[in-house]
């Protein structure tokens, strides 16, 4: 059953980014280009976006356990630090270079567009590097006076 809702849930997700235009990458684009021929459309989906995650955050924060059954497992972190600021950076770099984010690459590449595949191996790649990095043993922290 989980798997079905998965399905499903991603379906929607993608059906609700085609329906909003948001897998063409000059939309993305067009909402980055302050200075020029600005494009207010990803800001609202945005908007809608926040407005359901923050009900739905609310919601479940108050649940011991998911819909289906299993363990509630939200986020806990409340820092903001380095890694946080950088991968927010690197995010926001690949967005205004290929004018996609997962969501709508994987959406494009559904629907045959050969950059959106070239962005996600891009992204795969990110991860695997990052995944390597994660892994490497840390150096020992010398105190320095």
């Amino acid at each position: 059953m989980q798997i079905v809702m998965a399905l499903l849930s991603g379906l929607v997700f993608g059906l609700g980014l085609v329906l909003s235009g948001m897998t063409d990458p000059s939309k993305v684009l067009g909402f980055l280009d302050l200075a020029g021929a600005w494009d207010p459309s990803l800001a609202f989906v945005m908007g809608g976006a926040i407005v359901v995650g923050f009900f739905a955050f609310r919601i479940a924060g108050g649940r011991p356990k998911a819909l289906l059954g299993d363990a509630m497992r939200l986020p806990t972190a409340t820092q903001i630090d380095r890694r946080l600021v950088v991968g927010g950076l690197a995010f926001g770099v690949g967005w205004g270079l290929g004018g996609f984010c997962p969501g709508p690459a994987l959406a494009s590449i559904g629907m045959g567009n050969g950059k959106a595949l070239i962005f996600v191996a891009a992204m795969v790649g990110g991860m695997a590097i990052f995944e390597l990095l994660e892994r490497r043993p840390r150096r020992a922290q010398t105190a320095s006076a």
